[in-house]
């Protein structure tokens, strides 16, 4: 089985126990809970806090910028996001800053220049922590390239997750040396998409839930690649043996790394898995990269 990490949205649904059991169950080993915005990050590192295998991350949205200026003083804003991510990194659960960038295609939530200046803002937070990035770029490759390039000493490496866009704005990413692309099946959704995830290479690349949305369809084209599948129901006859219908779930990362396999025609899958996960820990959980984790990891393998 796959031992993953799942990158997840607003986990706090009430069945959040059984959620975290299929997870557990399917062999995802962590899961991350994405913060987007100063009140969500708390909430992230709350629930990260009721489980060992739980971490976050505390940033703000771009489509949520505009709360840096609501709240009356910006730099007081920054100062509460700085002393929670400090808070959590004590703790041994903050992992990263974000969910931070830029989303042009949802600009009737915030204009462009507040998400640039609040998205160029946010790079201080992870100079300050040390902390890697967990970026979100829609429709805006230009502006967010432009603005990573300019901040590339400030930040120890990140993951631009949930990537749709094109061959060249792949290329444009995976021109810093310290940036992962992150696939879910939103990036995995037309013939397009897997072409250009066919030619992200392994190495390089993060696989991904984005719980509760994001999740692979019978309608994507890479549901022809999917092996593993779960019960499921509509959310009025919903029981704990199934999951809800039209929402994702951790345990479901792995039908991600099953479309990523037979896109690229690769048939070791546990090997890609093993490679995926190591490239998640090099940038979130780099204490766990020494000789005994690759050991543990291959260990894994040998057994599955």
């Amino acid at each position: 089985m796959f031992k993953g990490i799942y990158n997840g949205k607003q986990c706090h649904v009430s069945d959040i126990a059984t959620v975290l059991s299929r997870a557990w169950n399917a062999g995802v080993d962590r899961i991350i809970v994405t913060g987007g915005s100063l009140e969500e990050s708390k909430e992230a590192l709350a629930i990260a806090e009721t489980d060992g295998r739980l971490f976050c991350t505390v940033g703000v949205h771009p489509t949520r910028c505009k709360e840096f200026e609501e709240s009356g003083d910006p730099e007081k804003h920054f100062q509460a996001l700085l002393a929670l991510a400090k808070e959590g990194i004590q703790k041994g659960k903050v992992v990263a800053v974000g969910e931070c960038g830029l989303d042009y295609d949802r600009l009737h939530f915030c204009p462009a220049e507040v998400q640039k200046k609040y998205f160029e803002k946010q790079f201080e937070l992870a100079y300050a922590t040390k902390l890697p990035m967990f970026l979100h770029m829609r429709a805006a490759a230009g502006d967010f390239c432009e603005i990573v390039e300019r901040n590339i000493n400030k930040f120890t490496g990140g993951v631009t997750h949930s990537f749709t866009d094109s061959a060249e704005d792949r290329d444009k990413l995976l021109s810093f040396s310290n940036m992962y692309i992150g696939v879910n099946g939103c990036s995995l959704r037309m013939a397009e998409n897997l072409e250009v995830v066919r030619d992200i290479p392994v190495e390089r690349m993060m696989i991904e839930t984005d719980s509760p949305y994001c999740e692979i369809r019978s309608t994507h084209a890479g549901i022809k690649f999917v092996k593993s599948v779960w019960p499921s129901k509509k959310k009025e006859k919903y029981d704990q043996e199934s999951l809800v219908k039209g929402r994702n779930e951790p345990c479901l990362v792995r039908q991600v790394l099953e479309v990523v396999a037979g896109c690229k025609g690769i048939s070791d899958i546990n090997q890609l898995g093993a490679t995926l996960y190591q490239n998640t820990c090099r940038v979130f959980f780099p204490h766990d990269l020494d000789a005994a984790a690759d050991a543990l990891l291959a260990g894994r393998n040998e057994s599955e």
